[in-house]
């Protein structure tokens, strides 16, 4: 039996968005169910409807007012009638007469007249007949949920997320979706109950169900009714933040959160400088990934495994007691649907001592680190070694540490002028750290002064890295820096990610390459 292909157009699924009645459908299904829905909860919900509206849509346009064939019933001149043993061709009734069959006893025939003015019979009364059995049209991939899913997810969520967010019917928490009507009242009494409950818990965090344990809401509704209830009225608070990783709300004290957490520390802020990528030379674009800079562009075809990664750290993120969440390193914290900031676990590898780490997720670092990093007498370019914790939440950070020695070391000064200084001095080291960033800092108030004045009246890039390229020059009796010494150096005054400072010894006629991204400056020819 011949039967046409159900599709839909090629680009059909690449293009998804919400309609009308897609929204109307979702309405009256999380009405019905009272259960909130992740976007990928709701995927193959509204994927598996759109797929049969499609199907009923395609026969009803396959049969365009005709009735399918069945020997079965009978017909009268006149019946449009589409045939799917003769590949869905239509025709019409134009006679009939009496047939007799010894088997079938007697029947109709009618005789049909084809779009292509051909003319068969066929019988008509039969209830006994093969044909009888409505047929199943094949389908495409098009439309096969599990097909469709599996090649056009990150669509599909797109489309939903974008669809409901433009709907105001609908309210999303913590990535799960529901009706706004169906929210159970949750008023300023409550609200404030829940700020003196966090209040006493140090600020958080705390989930839902530990607050509404201590809020006086309605016990005869639908449990995930209430907590999304509550969880809409506290994001809807400012006094409340939500830092919970993805799966999993958490809810803390807005005022109680570190500064740090709050607004991006003074040495982590930066002013972007404009520069030419296609002038770094693979050399540099290789160095560029391995130095774990939060700043550098990112590889969204890079798959990187959760595995144990060793990071080198910067001036900026060694004062500001934040690790870098390169691209590199990012896999290896907690993420969520919404929440800009993820309050979470750290662990000290050695110790087993436990502390609380917040991930800021839109500027890209990890802060809480202060204190341990004092504990364990880490120096900008001592090295971190990072790796997933047991328990989910958790993240474990490392340090090599040694007995303490006395070592020459590249040293930061600030002169009697205000201006950075760089000196080769005897200091005490007791961890572990990259010769080429390494760098002492005895005195981080005056640093932290040129940091201030900078802010406010930052000198030209290009001027810096002449003066910090100068000061290195005289610590090398070859009279020459590597790209990644300039490049911690540099960060000691301002934050720059490894790329422009890059661009510019390429670009730039004073900055000789004498080899294995070594740079001699040629005094010939200065700013």
């Amino acid at each position: 039996m011949a039967s046409a292909l159900l599709s839909l157009r090629e680009d059909y699924w690449e293009e998804y968005q919400l309609e009308k009645e897609d929204i109307s459908f979702l309405y009256d299904y999380l009405l019905e169910t009272e259960l909130p829905l992740t976007s990928e909860e709701l995927m193959p919900i509204l994927v598996g409807e759109r797929v049969q509206r499609e199907k009923v849509r395609l026969e009803k346009k396959r049969l365009a007012g005709n009735e399918v064939y069945f020997p079965k019933e009978e017909y009268e001149i006149g019946s449009k009638l589409v045939f799917p043993a003769f590949n869905w061709q239509k025709g019409e009734v134009v006679g009939t007469r009496r047939g007799e069959n010894p088997a079938q006893g007697q029947f109709a025939v009618i005789q049909v007249e084809f779009e292509d003015g051909e003319q068969r019979e066929f019988a008509s009364g039969i209830e006994d007949h093969a044909l009888n059995i409505p047929p199943e049209a094949a389908q495409a991939d098009s439309l096969n949920p599990e097909a469709v899913i599996a090649e056009y997810r990150s669509v599909l969520i797109e489309g939903i997320e974008k669809g409901l967010s433009d709907h105001d019917e609908f309210v999303q928490i913590a990535g799960r979706w529901f009706l706004k009507a169906l929210l159970v009242d949750v008023n300023a009494g409550h609200l404030n109950l829940a700020e003196a409950v966090l209040d006493m818990n140090g600020g958080g965090p705390l989930s839902t169900e530990e607050l509404i344990k201590q809020v006086d809401l309605p016990d005869d509704v639908n449990p995930h009714l209430i907590e999304f209830s509550m969880d809409h009225a506290l994001q809807e608070d400012p006094r409340f933040d939500e830092v919970g990783p993805a799966g999993i709300v958490a809810w803390f004290l807005k005022d109680l959160e570190p500064e740090s957490v709050l607004e991006t520390p003074l040495f982590l802020r930066y002013i972007p400088i404009e520069y030419d990528p296609e002038a770094l030379t693979d050399e540099m674009a290789d160095l560029e990934v391995a130095l774990d800079d939060e700043l550098s562009p990112w590889d969204a075809d890079r798959v990187h495994p959760v595995e144990a990664v060793e990071v080198r750290l910067i001036f900026p993120h060694w004062r500001a007691g934040t690790l870098p969440l390169s691209e590199r390193v990012m896999p290896l914290f907690p993420t969520a649907y919404e929440a800009p900031r993820i309050r979470f676990t750290l662990v000290d590898g050695n110790t087993g001592e436990r502390f609380p780490g917040w991930v800021v997720r839109e500027q890209r670092y990890v802060s809480g680190l202060k204190e341990w990093y004092e504990k364990n007498g880490l120096i900008p370019g001592g090295i971190i070694y990072i790796k997933p914790g047991k328990e989910p939440g958790e993240v474990i950070v490392e340090t090599k540490s040694s007995r303490s020695t006395k070592d020459w070391m590249r040293t930061l000064l600030v002169g009697s002028d205000g201006e950075l200084v760089f000196a080769t001095l005897k200091q005490i080291i007791s961890s572990n750290f990259n010769p080429r960033m390494a760098i002492m800092v005895p005195d981080v108030g005056p640093v932290d002064a040129v940091w201030e004045k900078n802010q406010q009246d930052p000198p030209p890039f290009e001027q810096i890295v002449v003066d910090i390229v100068r000061e290195l020059s005289k610590l090398n009796p070859q009279g020459h820096v590597h790209a990644t010494e300039l490049y911690a150096a540099v960060n000691t005054i301002r934050r720059c990610p490894p790329g422009p400072l890059f661009s510019l010894l390429e670009t730039r006629p004073w900055y000789v390459h004498v080899g294995d991204l070594h740079f001699r400056f040629d005094d010939s020819d200065t700013l």
